[in-house]
């Protein structure tokens, strides 16, 4: 396992699509980028299934990217799709990202995941989520927030991820946290404070060692974490 560290500076671009958020991601995206086009001289084509992921999120390539590399993809989630008819670039699948026994060893040459991981529960489905990414493709590209980073990138609130589990559950019962609105009962409250389990390096190392671990910082402040197995 080999630890390296990226340094991102935001750039102001005129553009609403420009958020922060589509900044940072574009960025990082040039590892994946290096496992696409390193894929397609092999191949001549690349599968790619994408975990936990959306159709939406693949907005962020240009126009012809799919076509240049002879790209499909295959869509896993547990929600489901409105699948649109005649797209040639994207097959769905509902599927638990934790149990991907409907795939063999290795069905794709690339496997995708983006800010998923700390969403499936414990540390033994995270295990069982690391080995599934491992299995089911020939190279990975992996990325989570770094829970060093004082802003918790689900609600966009300052500190909130480093308070103990309690605190959690009462602010979101009283308050509005950024992005999220206040909870209308304790139930959900707890279900979304146990809904996120943010990794930080020595975790993503171990869940997958591997692959090198790449550690993205903003202001010199660990932002996020990327595994990428070539």
């Amino acid at each position: 396992m080999q630890i390296s560290y990226l340094t991102i500076i935001p750039l102001k671009i005129p553009f609403s699509r420009e958020s922060i958020g589509f900044i940072f991601r574009r960025r990082r995206l040039f590892f994946f980028l290096e496992l696409v086009k390193e894929t397609f001289k092999e191949k001549g084509k690349v599968n790619i299934v994408d975990v936990g992921g959306t159709k939406e999120y693949w907005n962020i390539f240009p126009n012809g990217f799919l076509q240049s590399y002879n790209i499909r993809i295959t869509i896993v989630n547990q929600k489901y799709f409105n699948i649109p008819i005649g797209d040639k670039n994207f097959t769905y699948i509902h599927a638990d990202a934790c149990d991907l026994s409907i795939f063999k060893n290795k069905s794709f040459h690339i496997a995708h995941s983006n800010s998923v991981i700390e969403h499936v529960g414990d540390w033994g489905r995270m295990v069982l989520f690391s080995k599934e990414i491992s299995r089911i493709a020939d190279k990975y590209f992996v990325q989570s927030p770094d829970f060093w980073f004082p802003v918790e990138p689900h609600c966009m609130t300052l500190f909130y991820h480093w308070l103990p589990k309690k605190v959690q559950i009462l602010l979101i019962q009283n308050f509005s946290l950024g992005h999220w609105c206040k909870a209308k009962t304790y139930d959900e409250a707890v279900k979304r404070a146990e809904s996120i389990h943010l990794l930080d390096k020595k975790k993503i190392g171990e869940l997958f060692n591997d692959a090198n671990i790449y550690v993205e910082r903003f202001l010199g402040i660990p932002k996020s974490l990327l595994a990428v197995r070539k």
